[in-house]
């Protein structure tokens, strides 16, 4: 009979999983974690509590590949069932009252956390490390949780590891216990809720610096030891736009710390899990890689979102934009204040542009779910810009601290913003809502209308030099043979200019280097520029084989960027340079197929695949680290494995 009546219930049920939140709020979760690398999986005790809204006979919790015993409702024996990748719990629930409910679980997650370099300990290169991304529906890989963005819970974790590592999660860490002479219990609390999808843990070898903001917010920046001298170029400009955004937004941050952790081989650019920001440690830079290549924008991006997004959070993909749009908004304002008004319009100016070209074959509008990652993040930002220039700035302001303040641990829905906007202002929106968030195109109108106010504004601005866009420059190459008298002298002047980035454009736009250019153009191998060093050390190898020794030894002892940008290209041309250190050579091929290796970041090994498949010098080891690469974890090189392992199948 009670095996019927279960049956019954999941069928019963089963219309009203996506709505679950009309019947049940989870109030808070306890939870006590242990993690083992080795076994790659996590065991742990959970205590929920939850409070019923309408009656119901059966609630869920999702739980991908977890297995549990010990369940409990209310200290008693619980009847339950797992169940499409679900905990199930049957009971008659009442409307009005509380609940609680306990469990023992084993999770073996294949997404949402991962194990980085446990395997590897004893190479140099190595780094161990366990890492969370969970964005979506992913979470519940490695603990019992919320798949729904509309659930939102105070968590508060206890986790478990070895004492030698650093364990960072969501909250403010309140006490870190000995468990036994190897491992420790660190103790973290949350004191507001937020949607299982912000949960976030990272462990790894690390230090710290702690900041404190204006308003008193602990701002704690983690590093890894050996990047201790990095440490101020990749977290440059994070109190001074902490608190420009706190002051801007008009609302004080809501969490009690701001955490950043960098993390090696990570699915993205950055993610804004509640307190605690994990990104690629790919931004991890030295002072000359943060000519090209820094966190600022990302550091920027990450924190906004921890009002939009996680304070207010979307109720579903339709509204993401008052996700991403935001973030991106508010961090080109941030990057505003570090970097000036003219970076500010040029990003706005070329994100217009950007979406004029994508609109003729990408017509989904921002409202809808399925838009590109284009439209949501940098067609959202447009429509803020477009938006304060209309109502003007104070009540834009205040129509976004009331939006907030309104709604804040809950979650929203694009009107819930415009009706704000529109008593504020005394405007009506539906025109506007119509053009920018529900139209699959902008008119050449609004296009026009709102070009011609940026590029008003780029010009405005003094001292600007229309030869600094280096962004309209790089599209354009330039061909000696077709330059006049006049042009070969304004060129050969910006060689001249102490700009980095003016002459890392003329490097990019030289399609070829004439003799009388050569020296100008071997400059460049001096620039502090790792990207710059890269164009011209290939550019140079190219035009002039008899100075090709000369231009290696230059450089061999520059790396580059955190992907060995200038050393694997440097590798591949000394392999591919014709006497150059005959009894090196060796050597050099064995360096560069050791960087194929799975204990390098994927952005090395990408590199290293690239090079030795161009010199066609794949061997057998470099064959099987492909084909481990193509299961990795990190989706893009996943791709780019897959691909290039077909290519050579195909080819053979």
């Amino acid at each position: 009979m009670r095996i019927t009546l279960l049956l019954l219930s999941l069928f019963c049920f089963k219309y009203s999983v996506a709505q679950q939140t009309e019947h049940v709020d989870f109030l808070t979760c306890k939870a006590e974690l242990a993690i083992y690398p080795e076994k790659q999986n996590v065991i742990g005790v959970i205590n929920y509590t939850f409070k019923i809204k309408e009656d119901v006979d059966s609630i869920f919790i999702d739980a991908k590949n977890i297995s549990f015993n010990k369940v409990s409702l209310n200290k008693r024996k619980a009847t339950y069932k797992v169940s499409n990748k679900k905990l199930w719990l049957f009971k008659n629930f009442k409307k009005g009252k509380e609940y609680s409910v306990s469990f023992n679980y084993v999770a073996h997650p294949k997404k949402a956390m991962y194990f980085i370099d446990w395997e590897n300990q004893d190479h140099s290169e190595a780094n161990p490390q366990i890492w969370t991304q969970g964005q979506g529906k992913d979470n519940s890989n490695w603990i019992p949780s919320f798949d729904d963005m509309n659930e939102k819970v105070e968590f508060d974790l206890a986790i478990s590891f070895n004492k030698n590592y650093e364990v960072i999660t969501n909250g403010k860490l309140i006490s870190k216990q000995v468990r036994n002479d190897s491992v420790y219990t660190w103790n973290y609390d949350m004191q507001q809720p937020m949607s299982s999808y912000l949960l976030a843990i990272a462990i790894g070898n690390y230090k710290k610096q702690t900041d404190v903001s204006n308003s008193g917010i602990p701002l704690t920046m983690y590093y890894y030891p050996k990047d201790a001298l990095k440490y101020e170029s990749t977290y440059r400009y994070s109190k001074e736009m902490f608190d420009f955004l706190e002051e801007e937004i008009g609302v004080q941050y809501p969490w009690q710390n701001y955490k950043q952790v960098p993390v090696k081989d990570f699915l993205y650019a950055g993610m804004e899990n509640t307190s605690a920001t994990i990104f690629s440690d790919a931004f991890v830079v030295d002072s000359i890689a943060f000519i090209d290549k820094n966190y600022v924008n990302v550091n920027a991006h990450e924190l906004a979102h921890q009002w939009f997004g996680d304070l207010v959070t979307e109720t579903h993909g339709t509204h993401h934009w008052l996700h991403e749009g935001f973030a991106t908004y508010y961090a080109l304002l941030a990057e505003k204040e570090v970097f000036g008004n003219t970076y500010y319009y040029r990003r706005l100016g070329e994100y217009l542009t950007e979406i004029k070209h994508a609109q003729k074959n990408d017509t989904i509008p921002l409202m809808n779910p399925k838009a590109s990652s284009l439209t949501f993040y940098k067609k959202g930002a447009l429509v803020l810009h477009n938006l304060r220039e209309r109502i003007g700035d104070s009540v834009f302001k205040l129509s976004v601290k009331q939006y907030l303040e309104k709604h804040r641990f809950k979650n929203v829905e694009t009107n819930d913003f415009l009706s704000i906007v529109e008593k504020e202002s005394g405007q009506k929106l539906v025109e506007f809502k119509e053009a920018w968030l529900t139209s699959g195109k902008l008119s050449f109108l609004d296009i026009s209308n709102l070009e011609r106010k940026i590029n008003s504004k780029i010009f405005d601005v003094k001292n600007f030099d229309i030869d600094n866009n280096e962004e309209t420059e790089k599209i354009k190459p330039i061909y000696y043979d077709s330059l006049t008298n006049k042009q070969l002298f304004d060129v050969k002047n910006k060689f001249k200019s102490y700009d980095i980035k003016k002459r890392q454009a003329i490097a990019n736009q030289l399609a070829d280097i004439p003799q009388n250019f050569k020296i100008e153009y071997e400059s460049l191998l001096q620039d502090k520029s790792y990207q710059t060093i890269e164009i011209a050390l290939f550019n140079l190898w190219i035009n002039f084989p008899k100075s090709r020794k000369q231009y290696l030894d230059k450089t061999m002892n520059v790396s580059g960027f955190n992907d060995k940008n200038v050393r694997t290209l440097w590798l591949a041309l000394a392999l591919n340079t014709k006497g150059f250190e005959k009894n090196a050579y060796q050597g050099f091929y064995n360096e560069l197929v050791s960087y194929t290796k799975p204990v390098y970041h994927f952005e090395v090994r990408r590199n290293a695949f690239e090079y030795l498949n161009e010199l066609q010098l794949i061997n057998s080891e470099v064959l099987l680290n492909l084909t481990q690469a193509s299961k990795h974890h990190n989706w893009r090189f996943r791709s780019y494995s897959k691909k290039l392992l077909k290519h050579l199948r195909n080819k053979n």
